[in-house]
């Protein structure tokens, strides 16, 4: 075997990030811990939520509005974020926005307690649910443009999507983990409304206790004596001169990007609907060891969940070694047509558990292209 071989078969070793992760500079290991902690937060809670709003007698129109605000915020978020850190600073940028998504948790697990409040027709449980979802995006706006400046200055350009692979497998180990977590928290529970509450309150619980822990962990250890402090944000003008001034190659990337996030939006918030209240599909077997286990269709979903990144997990660092052999395009297409055919199939479905297990590991490949579309986005800019 030759050097060059040797060189690659190494490469490839699926380990390589988790050697890397902790070969880290003392501040970029920190950011990632956080990342992990918030991580696992947001996966436990944002999946659920819409079985959350309807446990509280949120309407189908709610639900989906709940899923509008929370992209609104998404898209919005970045800007004035990266704006707060540059005036005062990455540590207490960051242990302001650990605190606010913290807190947004909070206000979640307390919204129960205005079930019985209201204002007109409108609940103020389900008012505090937006207000907890405005706080708890609050870290996200720093760590997407914080994540792509790390990776970009760290390999080099043909490396890209592999280098992207190695912080998504990080990141997405926390979204196998949280969902795992909430089917177990669910397990005791039931179906009816009052227990899915009592069950969502105390995954709430666990997320406040994660965010703390992060928010704890980046302010005390995280050291930048470096921290640039950067100029005002424009506002809406900065905002399109930064459009005009976009690669002429992120242009058709940036239209099909949103045509996708666009059509995914209007289905993704629903999916636990869909599995918990449509099909309703649980899960009753006998383990040798254990003797029956019935999943309820909630603990069910989160099992679900992580079949989903499992296959993401599997799958995204021979992806991006094939990507650099195929081309980016391919593969971020691929991932497309996921997005694209999963809804379809997942409303079609027979009411059977296996059939939901291989719909959610084919949906799992949409993650496979995320190292390629970033490196799509990160190599023109």
């Amino acid at each position: 075997m030759s050097i060059e071989q040797e060189s690659a078969d190494q490469s490839a070793d699926p380990l390589d990030p988790f050697r890397q992760f902790f070969a880290l500079e003392r501040d970029v290991l920190v950011l990632s811990v956080a990342m992990f902690a918030f991580s696992l937060g947001f996966q436990m809670t944002s999946r659920y939520m819409a079985e959350y709003m309807s446990a509280l007698g949120a309407s189908v129109f709610v639900v989906g509005l709940f899923g509008t605000f929370g992209n609104v915020i998404s898209a919005v978020y970045p800007y004035p974020g990266g704006a707060i850190s540059d005036r005062i600073g990455s540590r207490y940028a960051l242990t302001a926005f650990g605190l606010c998504s913290t807190l947004g948790f909070g206000i979640w697990l307390g919204a129960p307690a205005l079930a019985g409040v209201s204002i007109g027709s409108t609940s103020l449980a389900i008012v505090a649910i937006f207000v907890g979802l405005a706080l708890s995006q609050a870290w996200k706006s720093f760590g997407l443009g914080a994540t792509f400046a790390i990776v970009k200055q760290s390999v080099s350009p043909s490396k890209l999507a592999a280098g992207f692979a190695s912080t998504e497998t990080f990141r997405r180990t926390a979204f196998l983990v949280g969902p795992l977590f909430a089917a177990a928290l669910f397990y005791p529970f039931g179906s009816s409304d009052g227990e899915i509450v009592t069950a969502f309150q105390l995954i709430l619980l666990v997320a406040v206790v994660f965010g703390v822990f992060g928010t704890v962990v980046q302010h005390v250890l995280y050291r930048s004596a470096d921290d640039d402090f950067g100029k005002e944000f424009e506002g809406a003008s900065q905002l399109i001169a930064d459009l005009r001034a976009m690669p002429d190659e992120l242009r058709p990337l940036l239209v099909g990007d949103t045509l996708v996030r666009f059509a995914n939006g209007m289905v993704y918030v629903f999916f636990v609907i869909v599995v918990t209240r449509f099909l309703e599909v649980g899960l009753s077997v006998s383990l040798p060891a254990v003797g029956a286990v019935d999943l309820s269709p909630q603990s069910y979903f989160g099992l679900l969940l992580g079949i989903e990144m499992v296959v993401a997990l599997m799958t995204m660092i021979p992806v991006a070694k094939a990507a650099e052999r195929v081309g980016l395009k391919p593969v971020v297409a691929l991932g497309f047509a996921v997005y694209a055919i999963f809804p379809i199939l997942l409303i079609n479905a027979p009411e059977d558990a296996a059939v939901l297990a291989a719909l959610f590991a084919f949906s799992g490949l949409r993650f496979a292209g995320l190292p390629s579309h970033k490196a799509l986005i990160v190599g023109p800019a």
